[in-house]
């Protein structure tokens, strides 16, 4: 990765920790109190092995036994056992203080991160979110963003005391020895050093990954959902070696991040261990007589004693054991900066696809302009671009009022959907798209929505129950509203005979209901709106002929005397719209009603005879096949030639 794009993404890093509150400071001076009780732990554990060995005498008894005398009463140490008890206690309870707090940091920092994700993609709308697989979404909503926990829960705390906690450990030893602490202070650069050498490549390794794995997470949710096609098909198995072919990819990229883990790991505790045996050697040839060097010229009060062994010995017991003591702590948070600096390489790579998505450019919607409702809607020289600049159709120009119905139809790729968009307020624009007489960009564009009913070919209807998925809009309509609505859905038969009635569950995408009577209770939502000016894609199809005239009759019932633009591919009911705009490459090539374009030459007339046969031919279908064959007995026939 580019040093200047590390930097970038880690100083907005940084800039995001303001979302953690007050526990991320919590979580660093809980562990700086924690610090400072671990050298007092330190210092009374040395004095009370110093008291306890240094202060005993050895009497010979006969030629093999004797006697150890203790010359100082153990009710000494008394008051040293109870507080070395009480700091135990307390830097347990600071541990799990920290800990707390270190975690409601993330966590804090996560809901935040997560709630600007789905504020950015509800801004950005359905046109830039159908431009990605729903499982790279899905990626970046919840594993790229839970990446960021431990860089906020644990990195950025561990570096404040990655200085802080060897400063004092240097404090505490160099007025004991100033030998002990240049060992101390020489060797720490050690382990930063080659934490850096060994972790340089962590952050792009990571980010690689993360694009494997959003890569694999697409392509696995779109099979998913495309399993009954591929099978009727027969493409099964060549997506299986595709699955695998992507999973050994990622499996591949994600060992290469975990060998730079481990081999960061051991490289810091080679380095760490050296260190602590450096001073431990130290220590051990000054006991033994043979250095002289590192204390400030008092010698120890031991060096009076009788023992040959330890006369001339420069400092006490309790210097070593005091300064061995403290040697593991003063490298542990230099090492579990190491350890966590995978946490600051993941988040990296995590912040790269958030940073892209969170600054990616919204259509320039700050309009504070309310109407009370629709009335005219017109464009002029209007042109519609998708959010890398590229002109997806226009120029054009068209003017509907009030009652009046318009419907677009063309073939696929003709701008269709992508007009409806910039209508919505999802897309940009060039030129003039005017409601009511004001520019669409000046618009309060949560206030107009609430004008609008929008009804699509896939119904999206929420976990919960029919009750809350018609009521979405607005919660506190009565029941005798809720049954009205789906009266006028066609669909009120199918709710009564439930169980539960308005309180029958509704499953994830959902689940439990048919296509018709999911889209069916999607009309009965957006009848519920009160809106002014219906926008359907492609309402009836993914529906069965007995669903479909359902649902058509319905909004032509909901439709009088409302304003509608319609996208449909179905122009054999088009014969009630006033207007029919036929686009094609983004354009319009032709207008008019139903009677004048069908009996005009051009692409509409064209359309009309393939549509027309099309349906001819589904009719067809099932006189081909015995009358006891069911859907699933005809999709799983083989075809012929078929080697089953």
């Amino acid at each position: 990765m580019d040093k200047s794009l590390e930097k970038s993404l880690l100083v907005w890093l940084k800039a995001q920790k303001k979302a953690c509150g007050l526990f991320l400071k919590l979580s660093l001076w809980l562990g700086m109190i924690s610090a400072v009780a671990m050298v007092a732990q330190a210092y009374i554990i040395a004095t009370i092995l110093d008291g306890v060995i240094m202060g005993q005498q050895v009497i010979p008894l006969t030629a093999n036994a004797q006697m150890v005398i203790s010359s100082m009463s153990i009710d000494t140490y008394i008051p040293n056992f109870i507080a070395l008890i009480a700091l135990m206690l307390l830097r347990a309870l600071l541990a799990y203080g920290r800990e707390r707090a270190s975690f409601e940091a993330g966590k804090r920092l996560r809901g935040h991160i997560r709630a600007a994700v789905m504020d950015k993609l509800t801004k950005l709308g359905p046109a830039f979110i159908k431009g990605k697989p729903a499982g790279s979404w899905a990626s970046i909503v919840l594993e790229q963003v839970e990446d960021l926990q431990d860089f906020y829960a644990r990195y950025l705390p561990q570096i404040s005391l990655a200085g802080f906690i060897p400063v004092l450990i240097l404090a505490a030893v160099f007025p004991i020895n100033w030998t002990a602490g240049l060992i101390l202070l020489l060797t720490a650069p050690l382990i930063p050093m080659f934490m850096i050498l060994v972790g340089m490549g962590a952050a792009d390794a990571n980010r690689k990954n993360f694009s494997a794995l959003a890569r694999l997470s697409g392509h696995f949710m779109d099979r998913l959902k495309g399993l009954s096609t591929l099978k009727l098909f027969h493409r099964g198995d060549a997506e299986l070696k595709i699955i695998a072919t992507a999973s050994e990819e990622f499996r591949s990229r994600t060992m290469s991040v975990l060998r730079m883990a481990f081999l960061s790991s051991a490289v810091l505790e080679f380095f760490a261990a050296v260190s602590i045996a450096v001073l431990a050697v130290y220590f051990g040839f000054s006991y033994l007589g043979h250095l002289d060097f590192g204390y400030y010229g008092a010698h120890a009060n031991i060096s009076s004693s009788t023992d040959p062994q330890i006369v001339g010995i420069p400092f006490s017991l309790f210097t070593g054991l005091f300064i061995l003591i403290l040697a593991p702590e003063f490298y542990q948070p230099l090492r579990d900066m190491g350890t966590h600096y995978h946490a600051k390489a993941q988040a990296v790579g995590a912040a790269e696809a958030l940073i892209t998505l969170l600054e990616h450019p919204e259509p320039e919607f700050v309009g504070q302009v309310r109407i009370n409702s629709i009335e005219t809607l017109s464009a002029d020289n209007l042109e519609v671009f998708s959010f890398d600049g590229t002109r997806l159709l226009g120029p054009l120009s068209f003017e509907l009022k009030d009652n009046q119905r318009l419907a677009l139809v063309g073939p696929s790729g003709a701008g269709k959907t992508s007009l409806l968009n910039a209508l919505l307020g999802f897309l940009p624009y060039k030129g003039h798209l005017l409601i009511n007489g004001h520019e669409l960009s000046a618009l309060d564009l949560a206030h107009l929505r609430q004008h609008l009913a929008w009804l699509g070919q896939e119904p999206q209807l929420f976990h919960g129950t029919v009750r809350d998925n018609v009521a979405l809009a607005d919660p506190t309509l009565p029941d005798d509203t809720l049954w009205h609505l789906l009266a006028e859905a066609n669909i009120s038969d199918f709710v009564k005979a439930q169980p539960l009635g308005l309180d029958a569950p509704v499953g994830e995408q959902s689940s439990g209901l048919s296509v018709g009577q999911a889209q069916r209770i999607a009309l009965a939502r957006a009848l519920g709106q009160k809106a002014s000016l219906f926008v359907l894609d492609e309402p009836t199809a993914s529906l069965d002929s007995q669903s479909e005239q359902a649902v058509s009759s319905a909004l032509n019932r909901a439709m009088a005397g409302k304003m509608c633009i319609m996208v449909t591919h179905r122009l054999d009911q088009l014969d009630q719209m006033d207007t029919i705009l036929v686009l094609d490459k983004g354009l319009i090539v032709q207008r008019g009603d139903f009677t004048t374009l069908s009996n005009t030459h051009g692409l509409f007339q064209t359309l009309l005879r393939e549509n027309i046969e099309s349906v001819a031919d589904i009719e067809l279908v099932p006189l081909s096949v015995s009358a006891s064959a069911t859907p699933v007995d005809i999709a799983a026939e083989p075809t012929k030639g078929d080697a089953r």
